[in-house]
């Protein structure tokens, strides 16, 4: 199925979870993230799982002043 990560599209495997994109992508701790925007927290991240055409935004925390 095609999704979209950070406006980048992506392919992954039919049933895949928001975990298995994430692994995809390479996403790196600490970040947020929402699909379609609703946030998903952390430990729902394996138990979510895809529809194709899902938009997924990875956002890292901003630090300074």
């Amino acid at each position: 199925m095609d999704i979209q990560i950070n406006q980048q599209a992506l392919s992954l495997p039919d049933h895949s979870t928001v975990a298995d994109a994430l692994a995809s992508y390479g996403a790196q701790p600490p970040f947020a993230v929402a699909v379609n925007g609703a946030f998903v927290a952390r430990a729902r991240h394996a138990a979510h799982v895809l529809q194709p055409g899902d938009c997924i935004d990875v956002v890292r925390p901003v630090t300074g002043g």
